[in-house]
């Protein structure tokens, strides 16, 4: 790469200069050091060891660990949320890892996360194990309840068929039950009539009661009796882990739904046969007694139990909130440390160890003018790890394109982030985010012309620059913090609204009286009446006279439509022009005759010639001329279809049909100039490599967006007074094209511009639709709001006045200033984005990405 003159101030023309630079660095001083590139944030590392896996590098295990550190890290903080602890902000916690870093302070970290990890789990498994038996116990408690009822109703109703069949032979199966009162085991009955009716008690899910019974009958075939009964859902505890699972889904989806159940059956096989398929199918059973009195005795020792494990479940809980509230006023801290470590150690995966020389070798971009800082934080490094020895610096020579990179403040970073969202630029062209700064405010406020709205953007974004202290960390609204983000071009927007809105003397669609008029109208006229010319003249804009005129909309299509035409004509003019400046960069002078000359003659003959005609147009006064104005959309096209031919009353000047003849045989020509002449530049440069027989094919020409010199070199022998550098690997051969492939790529660019300027510049007609859509949504709003307010009297009309004044307020923020500013920014990207980069832009380039340490301080989106 040349070594080319650093100017002293940065600017936004071209990208910075760039520097290939080579570190070696002592192995003990590698972490402090990195660490201090990485505050820094102005060198971007290359891998140099591509062909290494990455779990084969020198500092995976070091990865691993943070890894680790960060899953335990991720655990605790999603049980701090659960717990809904606050968590201390980085800012108040930064002081712990103050005097922190390297793999020590790592490994310390680690083991105390460890500590912490295993106790929280511990706790976790306790309560999870606590709730569990707490669930049991009163699914237990609502089953001997629910028994309970059940053979009390069963009593009563052995009472009642007793008294209606006393003579009857056989007894009731159930009615027998309590008057047996004898026990056989495990809910065992004892029959009078000889046989054993036994039972069996749990609970099951309630969605899948029905398939239960339908099973049971198919089975059993019939041979048995079920009795069920729903259990109340605000009875049953969840546990904590049923209820993390759902969080998303609301409280209703939380709570346990169960019934409990009673089945009697005759004989231990059928009994089986229920208990396997009431497991099978998720129930829990439960002994239940068949006696009353140790049902009672039961249930009351299930209630003490209950009693003292929600005792046991509150200490628990509390003990492990202790621990996490301890935890989150550090866990902050923990973060930045873990992510800081993490990214340090993935840079250093980056480098390679010299064994012959026992230190690591790394290389990267860093601009130019930042290379004294470089050094000082590499002396910074040093000091800082206690030892003499610090790393060595040297500039290497490559060929190889560097990143782009543009040195922006908060006031110009917006404007370049919207060239950067259509392409990075190449290295060293012509960035257009420099002129973007003016251009895209004032063609948004070209569709956007109104003082009134103009003001209340304008006040917006300066509120918004005025309190930037206090939210330039963000607020976690996404809307809110894109606008903050954009608040300088909202605030040129604004500026910008206001000067058109001054020249279209447009507020809130009424119009300023800053001077007298050129119109007077006349007095004691009734209906339609013409107004009456003055010599006076409307010192600056539109003049108000026009406002509420009949035909004022014809005269403001007609003044915004050619102004759209005169406005892009002379954007993609300036566009075209900002070639030459890139090609006299890159030292190719032979393209600006080549490429910008039959450009830039082919736009100005068809559309240059148009702007000249209106302007021509505005400056003769017709009425003097005792003739209509010609169209000028009819003279373009008929100056292709009958070229050397324009009627008399059609002619807009003397002399006309000969000058278009000229400007079509002139655009004509542009068109094979533009065809051969590249291709041939392209074959004549092939042949001089041919002729060399390929030795200059590694580095010799012009590379894409520059010369950067013909082999490596260093720039000085013994490493120089100025402590620049050794040695450069070789570097790759530059890809080599076919011809074929030249030829193509030169016509498909033709027909691209050909067809782009006319395409184009139709294009900017949006300026006219937009502003024209932007005034008459004012006027009808004003038009049916407020203005009839004003016609109404009384004190209803005070009333009727503030209602329609803040509906108007109110629907003027959210269509006028938020809805149509945003479809005015959106059509103003375009025109920038393609009609005016596609003509000089290339925007081929890579980003520089320094190393930083940004956002490590952040716990990362999706913990919480």
């Amino acid at each position: 790469m040349q070594r080319s003159e650093v100017s002293q101030y940065p600017s936004l023309l071209r990208s910075e200069h760039m520097s290939l630079v080579q570190l070696f660095c002592p192995i003990d001083i590698a972490h402090a050091t990195v660490d201090s590139l990485g505050q820094l944030e102005r060198i971007q590392f290359k891998d140099l060891n591509p062909e290494v896996n990455p779990f084969q590098r020198t500092y995976v295990s070091q990865i691993r660990r943070c890894d680790e550190a960060e899953r335990r890290l991720r655990f605790l903080t999603q049980q701090i949320a659960a717990q809904e602890i606050h968590i201390r902000p980085y800012e108040e916690t930064s002081a712990l890892i103050a005097n922190m870093s390297g793999p020590q302070a790592l490994e310390e970290l680690d083991s105390r996360l460890s500590e912490s990890e295993q106790r929280v789990v511990a706790m976790n498994t306790s309560y999870d194990n606590l709730e569990k038996r707490a669930l049991e116990l009163e699914e237990a408690r609502q089953v001997l309840r629910e028994t309970e009822r059940f053979f009390l109703e069963a009593q009563g109703r052995s009472r009642d068929i007793r008294s209606s069949f006393e003579q009857e032979e056989g007894e009731a199966l159930l009615g027998s039950v309590e008057a047996a009162g004898l026990s056989a085991g495990e809910g065992g009955l004892g029959g009078g009539g000889g046989f054993e009716l036994e039972f069996v008690a749990g609970t099951i899910d309630r969605a899948r009661m029905a398939t239960f019974e339908r099973v049971l009958w198919r089975v059993l075939r019939g041979n048995l009796y079920m009795n069920s009964a729903e259990i109340d859902d605000s009875v049953l505890p969840v546990p904590s882990t049923a209820g993390a699972s759902s969080d998303s889904t609301g409280d209703e989806d939380k709570k346990l739904r169960k019934n409990a159940f009673i089945i009697f059956a005759h004989g231990s096989d059928l009994l089986d046969k229920i208990r396997k398929i009431a497991e099978s199918m998720g129930a829990n059973l439960f002994a239940i007694d068949s006696s009353s009195d140790k049902r009672s005795d039961k249930l009351r020792e299930v209630t003490s139990r209950i009693e003292d494990l929600n005792s046991v479940l509150y200490n628990t809980n509390q003990t492990r909130r202790a621990e996490l509230v301890k935890i989150a006023d550090s866990i902050s801290a923990w973060w930045a440390l873990v992510r800081k470590e993490k990214v340090i150690f993935s840079t250093l995966n980056l480098w390679k160890w010299d064994q012959g020389k026992k230190t690591l070798v790394a290389e990267g971009w860093v601009p130019t003018r930042d290379i004294p800082q470089i050094q000082n934080a590499l002396r910074s490094a040093s000091e800082n790890a206690g030892t003499s020895v610090s790393a060595l610096l040297h500039e290497l020579r490559t060929t190889k394109t560097p990143p782009t990179f543009h040195r922006t403040n908060k006031f110009t970073e917006g404007f370049q982030n919207i060239i950067d969202a259509y392409g990075i630029g190449s290295y060293q062209e012509v960035n257009p985010g420099l002129f973007t700064v003016i251009t895209f405010p004032f063609l948004f406020a070209v569709m956007f012309g109104d003082i009134g709205h103009g003001a209340l953007m304008l006040l917006s974004a300066l509120a918004l620059i005025l309190l930037e202290k206090k939210f330039t960390k963000g607020t976690g609204n996404e809307i809110f913090d894109t606008f903050f983000y954009g608040r300088y071009i909202i605030f040129l927007m604004g500026a910008f609204a206001i000067y058109t809105g001054l020249i279209y003397n447009d507020i809130f669609s009424l119009s300023l009286h800053l001077g007298p008029s050129q119109w007077r109208w006349p007095e004691d006229v009734t209906g339609a009446a013409e107004a009456i010319q003055t010599n006076t003249r409307y010192w600056f804009g539109l003049d108000p006279g026009w406002h509420g005129a009949d035909n004022s909309l014809i005269f403001t299509n007609s003044l915004k439509m050619k102004m759209s035409i005169v406005l892009g004509v002379l954007h993609m003019s300036f566009a075209i022009c900002l070639q030459v400046v890139n090609h006299l960069h890159f030292k190719r002078p032979e393209l600006i005759w080549a490429e910008f000359l039959p450009q830039i003659l082919f736009m100005e003959s068809i559309f240059g010639y148009l702007v000249v005609c209106i302007l021509y147009k505005w400056s003769v006064d017709w009425e003097v001329a005792e003739r209509q104005p010609p169209n000028l959309l009819n003279m373009l096209i008929k100056m292709f279809l009958s070229p050397g031919s324009v009627a008399p009353e059609e002619q807009l000047y003397s002399g006309q049909a000969f000058v278009q003849v000229v400007l079509l045989l002139l655009a004509l020509v542009c068109v094979p100039w533009m065809l051969c002449t590249r291709p041939y530049l392209e074959y004549r440069e092939m042949q001089k490599i041919k002729e060399q027989g390929y030795h200059g094919i590694g580095g010799s020409g012009h590379g894409a967006n520059g010369d950067y010199g013909t082999e490596d070199e260093t720039d000085a022998e013994d490493g120089g007074a100025n402590g620049h550098a050794v040695s450069q690997p070789v570097e790759e051969a530059e890809e080599s094209h076919d011809f074929g492939e030249v030829v193509i790529h030169q016509v498909i660019h033709t027909i691209e511009f050909c067809l782009g300027c006319i395409s184009n510049t139709a294009s900017y007609l949006r300026l006219w639709a937009l502003s024209l859509a932007h005034a008459q949504l004012s006027e009808v709003l004003w038009n049916m709001t407020i203005e009839r307010a004003f016609e109404m009297q009384g004190v209803f009309a005070i009333a009727f006045l503030v209602a329609m004044f803040a509906m108007w307020f109110t629907l003027t923020i959210a269509i006028l200033c938020v809805m149509e500013g945003l479809s005015a920014f959106l059509h103003a990207l375009r025109l920038h984005w393609v009609e005016f980069n596609s003509k000089f832009f290339a925007g081929a380039g890579t980003a520089f990405e320094p190393l930083t340490f940004e956002g490590t301080e952040e716990i990362p989106e999706g913990v919480l």
